[in-house]
């Protein structure tokens, strides 16, 4: 039931109202306060513009935009030097961040045989140095049992040597089609550069990057033609630690390059 107020009551209420700050007593127009205002919805978000129908344009930073800034960067390099720079400089490999050192090469520039190898191991991105540790001590003794060595100050007896990688993958996992494409612009270069009388492939990876194909077991031995020039895929000395049975076929293959390289003195 509701209570009669007195005046005193009132005045006291609009005084407690004039402390609150309020000025006016009516408003231009009425509200009715008995009526529970409904609270504003929130707008419903703009629909997403419909995908296109044809295939969207690659990234910026997409692996064909790393392909062609390799492209360029490899054929602006005139020396070895500039090259090793170039790829130093190079920021679209995301190998490189994991790598302890850019592994570039190794020998003697100019000699007859330049050895394409697979990508940087744990001893190699320690050292910056292709084929180092357990595999590298046996394919020095793989080159000298026919008179090659990467020390050697003869061109005619020595070989350089590079890989398909500069930087170890993690886990010496195996490298990425993406990996291999961003890559092979500076290795063309580095053979141009390096201009190789014979390129040995050692390893599946390197004749899958350099030939388009895999099976080492079938292609090794098999002369063929890569980058204007005689190449012969061979097994991969880490591949003969771990396989020591066939050791005999890498011998032949050894056999088989002396040969090639006498008969072309």
């Amino acid at each position: 039931m509701e209570q009669e107020l007195d005046y005193h009551t009132l005045r006291a209420a609009l005084e407690w109202q004039v402390e609150l700050g309020a000025t006016e007593a009516i408003s231009d127009a009425p509200v009715d306060r008995t009526v529970a205002v409904e609270p504003e919805r929130p707008k419903a978000p703009a629909a997403a513009p419909a995908a296109p129908s044809v295939a969207a344009a690659p990234a910026p930073d997409g692996p064909e935009m790393a392909v062609t800034a390799a492209r360029g960067a490899a054929a602006q390099s005139g020396s070895l030097e500039a090259l090793r720079d170039a790829l130093a400089a190079y920021p679209h490999c995301e190998l490189r961040k994991g790598a302890r050192n850019l592994v570039f090469s190794d020998g003697r520039p100019g000699a007859r045989v330049m050895i394409l190898g697979e990508a940087p191991g744990r001893e190699e991105d320690r050292e910056g140095r292709p084929f180092v540790g357990r595999a590298g001590q046996l394919l020095d003794k793989m080159l000298a049992a026919i008179g090659l060595a990467r020390d050697a100050p003869d061109p005619g007896h020595a070989v350089y040597i590079t890989n398909i990688l500069p930087w170890r993958p993690p886990q010496n996992r195996d490298p990425r089609p993406d990996e291999i494409a961003m890559m092979m612009p500076f290795v063309q270069r580095h053979v141009t550069l390096a201009d190789p009388e014979i390129l040995v492939l050692m390893g599946n990876i390197s004749c899958q990057a350099v030939l388009g194909r895999k099976g080492i077991t079938r292609l090794r031995g098999q002369w063929t033609e890569a980058m204007d020039r005689p190449a012969l895929p061979m097994f991969h000395p880490a591949f003969l630690l771990r396989q020591p049975a066939q050791k005999r076929a890498a011998w032949a293959d050894l056999l088989d390059l002396q040969a090639r390289l006498k008969g072309t003195e």
